[in-house]
């Protein structure tokens, strides 16, 4: 039976955010909430989309949600529901946006239909949400096609689009015209870069997402700290000794008890062995099978860790298990001295802080995070990174074009699909330990300035401002 469910948002105190960004920019950030929610006279601002667990989509909505709550907006979430056959149209309408066949499946009209059907199930539990004057946000376009129902509600509607392709092609045209029906209802449309704006969005903004400081993923660790955690979990040797409790900011301290999926061949690696990690979701897009042929192709003296979710703990993305097992088929075939130098990680997802804090110590401890991606609306991962000071080599695709400055704040891959120049930029930052720290602390910098949530929130006040306003009007 399909439901439509509500995520619960944790309360959260605003003092950790003044430590981080500063008493002014907290500020501020309470001064414009204050007036938007006053323009909206205590209304709802309801976000939508299609899982609360695994992906950027719902990361963000676990930092942005809670800390607008704290500024004074009633923010809240709701979660569609759909069957296998949902899922997997939607899966395939998000891979022609981002320009790729995906399953290769058709769009047709049978698709179309099954997922109107699927799209009225959750419209019809709507209703005890939302209501008229509400601001809703739709992300993606797995609940795209409740645009319309939400706006005969009487609430104003915006499309919010993560993802997107660089160069329009037959894919992006046939997802264009599959979702556009459904978004020309919106009031307007936001977008993370300008180059995925298409020529039919109705309004179209641009917002940067932003990582959270505060969180157990980008939080402080100290380097020891780093490496208990990893040890706990079984990803480098060490004394394994769960639980680990590590205190988080805001909210309970993190336990680690779980270790880790690990496939690789012998031990743990020694916990100061050189290390590149990506960390990402198991899609074809992220591109890990290239990770590995560019490590090993680089010749470096280290050791290379692929990480994603536990392919079970995401319930959008039925894909993942397909990827993830390419992969496995693409380790074993490797020399025995090769796969003596990689290991794959499925990190558990049932615990989210848990999963959080061992990201966070996975990308403090790397000594070089990689995220050559194929295709990307924001690389969430890639900005994480970056606020960890840690070197980082990114395609030039999508919104990592934006995040990273080219040689000041990272190192940027022209052609995502070039494996010698992905081995020549992780060869570079394992051997220039001086320009690989420099690009570390620039890219903290930039994180700073741009991609912190108080940024993300105001960019938000902007848009719920001036769209409500003229839906008035």
């Amino acid at each position: 039976m399909t439901t439509v469910y509500e995520v619960p948002l944790r309360e959260v105190p605003l003092a950790p955010y003044e430590e981080v960004m500063g008493a002014q920019r907290v500020e501020r950030l309470r001064v414009e909430a204050g007036w938007v929610r006053r323009m909206l006279g205590g209304r709802t601002v309801w976000n939508i989309n299609s899982t609360a667990a695994g992906g950027g989509v719902a990361e963000l909505l676990h930092t942005l949600g809670p800390l607008a709550r704290a500024a004074g907006l009633d923010v809240r979430w709701l979660v569609i529901d759909g069957d296998a056959e949902f899922y997997a149209i939607a899966k395939r309408l998000v891979s022609r946006l981002y320009g790729i066949a995906g399953d290769g499946g058709p769009l047709g009209p049978a698709e179309l239909l099954h997922y109107r059907r699927a799209v009225a199930a959750n419209a019809e539990r709507l209703a005890r949400h939302i209501h008229p004057g509400d601001f809703v946000i739709v992300h993606d376009a797995q609940p795209a096609g409740l645009i319309e129902r939400v706006r005969e509600r009487g609430a104003t509607v915006v499309w919010r689009c993560h993802i997107g392709s660089d160069r329009p092609n037959e894919h992006t045209r046939e997802g264009g015209e599959f979702v556009r029906r459904f978004v020309a209802h919106a009031d307007a449309t936001v977008f993370s870069t300008p180059g995925h704006v298409p020529d039919w969005a109705p309004s179209p903004r641009l917002i940067a997402p932003s990582v959270d400081p505060c969180g157990p993923k980008n939080m402080d660790l100290s380097p020891d700290v780093a490496r208990a955690v990893l040890a706990a979990t079984g990803i480098v040797a060490g004394d394994r000794e769960p639980p680990l409790t590590v205190p988080v900011p805001i909210g309970p301290p993190a336990e680690v008890r779980q270790a880790a999926l690990a496939l690789r061949e012998g031990p743990p690696p020694a916990p100061d062995l050189p290390m590149v990690v990506q960390v990402s979701r198991w899609d074809r897009l992220k591109d890990m099978t290239g990770v590995l042929d560019a490590f090993i192709a680089s010749g470096v003296d280290g050791y290379l860790t692929l990480a994603g979710a536990d392919v079970s703990g995401v319930a959008d993305d039925p894909e993942a298990t397909d990827v993830y097992e390419e992969c496995r088929r693409v380790w074993h075939a490797l020399p025995e001295e090769h796969r003596r130098r990689c290991q794959l990680l499925c990190l558990p997802m049932d615990d989210l802080r848990e999963n959080a804090v061992v990201v966070n110590a996975l990308q403090r401890h790397a000594t070089v995070v990689v995220q050559k991606s194929l295709a990307e609306g924001f690389g969430l991962t890639a900005t994480e990174a970056m606020w960890k000071s840690r070197p980082l080599l990114a395609s030039a695709v999508g919104g990592l074009r934006d995040q990273v400055k080219d040689g000041e704040s990272g190192l940027l891959l022209p052609d995502p699909h070039d494996v010698g120049a992905a081995a020549a930029g992780i060869r570079r930052l394992f051997g220039d330990h001086a320009f690989a720290r420099r690009l570390g602390d620039n890219a903290r910098a930039r994180v700073h300035e741009h991609y912190l949530p108080d940024r993300q929130l105001l960019d938000w006040m902007r848009v719920i401002e001036s769209v409500a306003t003229a839906r008035a009007a």
